[in-house]
């Protein structure tokens, strides 16, 4: 960006500059300059004073030069200038677009108007007549200086995606997870993964714990579905010995294991409404007490649960409590269901396909083309658990170094997407109208991502009956 009040100096560094490499848009002053930047407004304010750099009013942004309009590798421009002059220009960027150098230009070169420019925020100065080899390296300086800082940026937030590449894909649901599990990292607070059975939520906690600054303390897992009612809070809070009949010696529960670390509850709507107060008030406490104990216990840790029930339909079932709803969902975040992952399918599979062979010691297999497309294909009701259990069946059978169709289970091979297509269409079979209720709601499930929530919304029914309809298909 060139801010030059005279024309014909405009035109000279505008010639002189793209003949040199770089592309220049020129500016006759520094307001219509602050208009490509989105500035217009203080640009207009003609009350605008600047007290100094430590007073400026307002936020500056981070977005540095690349971000938004006006993007630019660096600023040049002059300091005698009607209206806003060059100094209260470069206040403004060195404010609002921090990290974009500014050169400035003035006509005199004292040393009083170069200090103050260097005050003001700029990059560099040069002095009238422009020595034009003196500015084209000042401006290589910059944007190069630019470049740096843009490449920074743009590594950073590689590396925040990056942080969890044990979450294989490259799809838009699996990058939002990511990018929502990075802004959670480095909090303590309660995070409730939900999502379909087998869609990996459990590697999205065992992600989120690892990139913590807990990850060099325990991470302990349990699926609240596997423990006995009669053993849960035991395992939970611990026992001491002669506590019951098997207790032949204190043992530490999994709050206290998991003590400075992350304790992942799985199937949280599994368990029982008789232990939730209990957990309820561990949590709110931060303390336990073991079965038979009579001494207070604190621990230390981050709870993650997950879950693939609508809670809030169960809360409104009574057979989860509100409060504990509440406690455990300070941050919530959807693992997505395979079917909307796309490609990812087969990046899963061949990850999964390197694995088993690896631990087979046989040479590595590849899926061949009929078969790839098949896995593509098929709706993964099982998601990534199901994906997993069909590559090792392919990995065991496989006779070549090809997994062929032969390889595959016949639902796969023979599967038939279920459309639903609504009209005037002779060929196509009539169908009773509970099937056409239970293919859209089944089609609305998938594009919400598996969040029955927002599928109800979508289909206009309360969570409650929207959860019937899907028990009752379960139950068939």
């Amino acid at each position: 960006m060139v801010v030059e009040d005279q024309a014909a100096m405009r035109d000279l560094l505008q010639e002189y500059l793209e003949q040199h490499g770089f592309r220049v848009e020129c500016f006759p002053d520094a307001r219509a300059a602050l208009q490509t930047f989105g500035l217009e407004s203080i640009a207009e304010a003609e009350s605008f004073q600047f007290p100094g750099a430590s007073e400026m009013p307002g936020h500056p942004s981070d977005t540095g030069p690349e971000q938004g309009p006006g993007q630019y590798d660096a600023v040049l421009t002059d300091i005698k200038m009607p209206g806003m002059d060059g100094l209260q220009f470069c206040r403004i960027l060195n404010q609002y677009r921090p990290g974009l150098p500014v050169i400035v230009m003035t006509a005199y070169g004292s040393m009083e108007t170069s200090v103050e420019a260097l005050r003001a925020g700029a990059f560099d100065f040069v002095t009238k007549p422009v020595e034009m080899e003196l500015l084209k390296a000042s401006l290589v300086r910059a944007t190069e200086n630019s470049r740096l800082k843009r490449q920074i940026r743009s590594l950073e937030a590689h590396s925040a995606l990056h942080q969890f590449d044990q979450l294989i894909g490259e799809s838009d649901a699996i990058r939002k997870l990511k990018d929502q599990l990075s802004r959670v990292v480095s909090s303590s607070a309660s995070v409730l993964l939900t999502g379909e059975s087998g869609s990996g939520k459990e590697v999205a906690a065992r992600a989120l714990h690892g990139q913590s600054d807990r990850s060099k303390k325990p991470f302990v897992a349990v699926n609240c579905a596997a423990l006995p009612e009669s053993l849960m809070e035991s395992e939970l809070f611990g026992h001491v010995k002669g506590a019951f009949t098997d207790a032949r010696q204190d043992r530490d529960g999994l709050f206290i294991q998991a003590d400075g670390g992350t304790l992942f509850l799985d199937e949280i709507g599994e368990m029982p409404i008789e232990m939730q107060p209990k957990l309820l008030r561990c949590l709110e406490q931060k303390t336990i007490r073991p079965v038979g104990g009579k001494q207070e216990q604190a621990f230390d840790v981050r709870l993650i649960t997950a879950t693939n029930r609508d809670l809030e339909t169960e809360v409104e079932a009574k057979r989860f409590r509100e409060d504990l709803y509440y406690r455990i969902n300070v941050l919530e975040i959807t693992v997505p269901s395979l079917r909307t992952r796309g490609t990812d399918v087969l990046m899963l599979a061949n990850h999964f396909l390197a694995h088993f062979s690896a631990q087979t010691g046989r040479p590595a297999r590849r899926f061949d083309e009929n078969a790839a497309r098949k896995l593509l294909a098929y709706d993964w009701p099982g998601n990534v658990r199901e994906l997993r259990n069909v590559v090792e069946r392919g990995e065991v059978l496989s006779q070549s170094e090809l997994i062929t169709l032969e390889e595959l289970p016949d639902k796969i091979v023979n599967y038939r997407s279920s459309q639903l297509v609504i009209g005037n269409h002779d060929n196509q079979p009539l169908a009773p109208l509970d099937v056409i209720e239970l293919q859209y709601i089944q089609y609305v499930l998938r594009q919400a991502g598996g969040n029955k929530t927002e599928a109800a919304k979508i289909l206009g029914l309360d969570r409650k009956t929207l959860y019937r309809k899907l028990k009752d298909v379960e139950n068939e």
